[in-house]
């Protein structure tokens, strides 16, 4: 029998040894997939009866699989002979087979069926949710069992992200980062697409192209501030002036659990300069939780500013967080309602005075998250915009409004002379 040649990429060669985990992330054109069809071939075709699994979390028909792609491969490499295309299953030599399913549909009973499996991979794993990879981790089992997993990141918390990119990962893991630069066979047209999103969609680029997280959502409200922003080097390491107060905006969630975030802004308004220094968001949590974390951080003798309900009596507790603060020690200012379209007069204010903050990333990256999430939302059938979406980014959108409406430009306080001269 013949040598199978199978170019591979340098990036890749990690990935080529038995490992308990392997990951590949990054973004487009990257050859990820292309990669993990060609490891996916070429073990079914040295390990007789090999049995593999491609993974999606949702996968409503074939289409959405890696099936063509793997019976593509199939064919480049001149295996058809020694492989059973057949409509719903790849069947491989020696009798095994490579399935294609989505985690979605799987009960802790129906996962089962996959513990013989000697591979499973997960495409598109940034959208694998806790619950499947739970199931899916205790269910690949058979002695020698790989899972592999390629993904674009899109956020920290995602769950692939956290278990293969986190402080600590599984024993057996190794994970490397490709991008359309280490792919030696990169096309034209992908490049003229590449070039094209880095001049039309530069807010996206780092997450299309790059394998950066999805800071900002497209069409989100605040997509070219962040970006400029970050361009003008504004988001970065910015230190509080000692001399200067504190101020924390609010966005009240309540108590309980089925209760809005809690977000706070810290900021120091400096002449035409305002220094956003922190950013707190907590679920759930009583006040005292809340003024812990303000005292703690140093932030103890911040001037509070609550939006109008911040006078009113929270649910579970009957006080209200204007009165519970002020008896903590703060100061405190209830901000008026704004009344009808608040919110947009809050997205126009800091539109607005964007240009003039500066973040200090370290401290600040969950609510600038929420930044690049907060977006409009649309009836599509429509075509109509239907206002901000309420969803996790809206409150820490809220209280950066609500600092960005608060702010008032200084009068300029240069002397004047005037210098009066006469007709002669």
């Amino acid at each position: 029998m013949s040598t199978l040649d199978i170019p591979t990429a340098a990036v890749f060669k990690p990935l080529l040894a038995p490992s308990r985990y392997k990951g590949s992330w990054g973004g487009r054109g990257s050859g990820k997939s292309h990669y993990f069809a060609d490891l996916m071939v070429e073990t079914a075709l040295v390990v007789p009866g090999f049995r593999g699994v491609c993974i999606r979390e949702v996968q409503k028909d074939l289409n959405q699989s890696a099936k063509r792609l793997i019976e593509d491969k199939i064919a480049a490499h001149g295996l058809g002979h020694l492989f059973d295309c057949q409509k719903a299953v790849t069947v491989t030599p020696g009798g095994g087979l490579i399935v294609y399913q989505g985690m979605q549909d799987h009960t802790a009973d129906s996962v089962k069926s996959l513990e013989g499996f000697d591979v499973a991979w997960v495409e598109e794993a940034q959208t694998l949710s806790a619950r499947s990879l739970t199931l899916l981790r205790p269910t690949i089992r058979k002695p020698g069992s790989e899972l592999w997993f390629s993904w674009n990141p899109r956020r920290k918390s995602d769950p692939v992200d956290k278990m293969l990119r986190g402080d600590e990962q599984p024993t057996g893991s190794v994970v490397v980062r490709a991008n359309w630069s280490d792919n030696p066979w990169f096309p034209a047209e992908l490049e003229q697409e590449r070039l094209d999103d880095l001049r039309m969609k530069p807010d996206q680029y780092e997450h299309i192209w790059e394998g950066g997280y999805e800071a900002i959502t497209e069409g989100a409200y605040y997509a070219a501030n962040l970006t400029l922003a970050k361009a003008e080097g504004r988001i970065g390491q910015i230190s509080a002036d000692p001399l200067m107060a504190y101020r924390a905006f609010w966005d009240i969630g309540g108590t309980g659990a089925k209760a809005d975030a809690t977000t706070i802004w810290v900021c120091q308004f400096i002449g035409e300069r305002i220094k956003v220094l922190a950013y707190y968001e907590a679920q759930g949590q009583d006040l005292a939780t809340h003024i812990n974390w303000l005292r703690a951080s140093g932030y103890g003798a911040a001037h509070c500013f609550l939006p109008h309900d911040g006078a009113a009596h929270d649910k579970v507790f009957d006080a209200s967080y204007e009165g519970a603060l002020r008896a903590a020690g703060f100061t405190v200012t209830v901000v008026p309602n704004q009344g009808r379209g608040a919110a947009s007069q809050r997205i126009e204010a800091a539109r607005r005075w964007f240009g003039r903050m500066w973040f200090n990333q370290a401290t600040t990256q969950p609510g600038l998250d929420a930044l690049g999430a907060y977006h409009e939302k649309k009836d599509d059938a429509r075509g109509i915009g239907l206002g901000p979406n309420h969803d996790w980014s809206s409150h820490g959108a809220d209280s950066f409004g609500l600092m960005a409406s608060t702010y008032e430009e200084p009068r300029s306080t240069a002397p004047v002379r005037r210098n009066i001269k006469g007709v002669s």
